[in-house]
């Protein structure tokens, strides 16, 4: 049964992962929390165990996602190979970082992040420009990637909150701000994850079936699913318009902010 639950989260986070770019994660670690809850886990390390099995499985959506933002055009290389390096570092040392707090505070931390980049994408900048030479420098690419990457590993969330909004305020259209943002979650994702892996390990966390904070069952059967549905989720991300896409991707993360502001608070 456990398997079976976990395959289904895997299809509504893949879909979402390709349609928003945002790896899945906004969509698993509420779920994962609410289910490793009931299942009885110790409430220090839930949080913990939901942000590192989030960015387990988003290796695997982020990279069914890329190919098909691939094949549509929408990803900008030189911006993805500007953005890695910094990812990757901000990726691990956020993890680090994530180990170290209690999971109240986690949940406040992402619960007020994410509703912030919730109202910026809804009423922030109306800069949107049909092209993308107004981009920073590669210096100032690099460090926004260690920023990105370092509140990515902290919120499990693969990136897209942040790096959408990033590209989408340098003009680049809400497309290929998505495909971008999909492809930047695959570093994220594999040094969040090892961090979380690593950290985890070093607490001496003793949880059935999982290695550090990564639940073996959950990212199996989340990650097989999502695969698929990613490409769904980023076919139908190509049939809508760039301001629909932009308030339904807000509007998601308003949902999750505000249930982990709850949580945190109750």
């Amino acid at each position: 049964m456990e398997l079976i639950f976990f395959l289904v989260i895997g299809a509504i986070a893949g879909f979402s992962a390709g349609l928003f770019g945002i790896g899945g994660g906004v969509i698993i670690v509420p779920i994962l929390y609410t289910v490793f809850t009931q299942m009885g886990y110790e409430p220090e390390v839930i949080m913990h165990m939901a942000l590192g099995t989030s960015l387990a499985t988003i290796i695997v959506t982020s990279i069914s996602s890329s190919l098909a933002h691939h094949k549509n055009g929408a990803i900008i290389w030189s911006v993805f190979k500007n953005l890695a390096p910094g990812l990757v570092i901000g990726s691990f040392l956020g993890a680090g970082i994530a180990g170290s707090l209690s999971g109240t505070n986690l949940q406040l931390i992402i619960g007020v992040f994410v509703i912030w980049v919730a109202y910026r994408m809804m009423f922030g900048s109306k800069r949107m420009k049909e092209h993308d030479s107004a981009l920073p420098s590669t210096i100032k690419q690099l460090c926004a990637g260690t920023g990105i990457g370092l509140a990515s590993a902290i919120f499990g969330i693969g990136g897209g909150s942040l790096t959408v909004p990033y590209l989408n305020y340098y003009g680049v259209v809400m497309q290929r701000a998505v495909g971008t943002s999909a492809a930047c979650g695959l570093p994220i994702a594999i040094a969040g994850a090892f961090g979380f892996i690593f950290f985890g390990m070093k607490e001496q966390v003793n949880v059935p079936n999982s290695i550090g904070f990564v639940h073996i069952y959950a990212f199996l059967g989340i990650s097989t699913m999502s695969f698929f549905s990613a490409k769904l989720g980023a076919k139908t991300a190509h049939a809508l318009s760039p301001t629909k896409l932009k308030k339904c991707f807000a509007i998601l993360l308003l949902a999750v902010g505000c249930f982990f502001l709850i949580k945190g608070l109750l």
